[in-house]
């Protein structure tokens, strides 16, 4: 017998390396298609300028981005500290809640020029401001509760629907709106925001959903799968 021949990797240890692998690979080809608005808030955030960094999209994303190591050690220490397997999922899922989604709401919450003298203004229309926003309002207002509707059911089990999401998404996207209107930020508090951030959230759970049998632990017994029964010692 070979004793030196190595032990195979377990299931669950191959698909979170694949997992890890492909959310590298698609980051790093998002970071490559947009590196070019992204270099041109890169002078204004190395000198730690207000404005052309932290008031601006592209501004708020570099600054998220270079974050991410920031991020990920948080996460190894939460986990390190908690001792257990499945508290890298909680870890992860917690810090990418935070971290994915408060730099969008900062966005969202920038005052215009005329923020605290121009009276809030309201669409309660739907989809009449969607034709205005355009393809980068678009993207940027499925994104504010992406990592909310992603992360979440990962580390709640009670939000591990898409119904659930989709309330928690128009929940929060209906405080934010709310929350302009009475700050007075110069901003249009506009049901389509809300409706578009909703499903921004709603589609990053279908992926979540999708993709649970590579995060779950293995510690879960699926539900079509019968349970062993310890038979009595006699």
């Amino acid at each position: 017998m070979n004793h030196d021949s190595s032990l195979p990797t377990p299931p669950h240890r191959t698909r979170r390396i694949a997992l890890l692998s492909l959310a590298i690979l698609c980051m790093a080809s998002a970071v490559y298609l947009v590196r070019r608005p992204l270099m041109m808030s890169a002078p204004m955030c190395m000198a730690g300028r207000w404005h052309g960094c932290f008031d601006t999209f592209n501004g708020v994303v570099l600054v998220m981005l270079v974050a991410l190591p920031l991020s990920a050690l948080v996460v190894w220490a939460l986990a390190r500290a908690a001792g257990v397997t499945s508290a890298w999922r909680r870890s992860l899922a917690e810090v990418g809640m935070v971290h994915g989604t408060v730099p969008f709401i900062w966005l969202t919450m920038m005052p215009g020029a005329g923020a605290g003298t121009v009276p809030g203004r309201v669409s309660l229309i739907p989809l009449r401001d969607l034709l205005t926003m355009g393809p980068l309002g678009i993207v940027g207002n499925l994104l504010v509760f992406a990592a909310l509707g992603f992360f979440a059911p990962m580390r709640f089990a009670a939000l591990a629907s898409v119904p659930w999401i989709l309330a928690l998404g128009v929940g929060c996207s209906v405080l934010v709106e709310t929350a302009q209107y009475v700050l007075r930020l110069d901003r249009v508090s506009s049901v389509d925001d809300v409706l578009v951030n909703a499903a921004g959230a709603a589609l990053a759970a279908l992926a979540a959903l999708a993709s649970r049998r590579w995060w779950r632990t293995t510690a879960e017994v699926p539900s079509d799968q019968p349970r062993t029964v310890p038979t009595p010692a006699g």
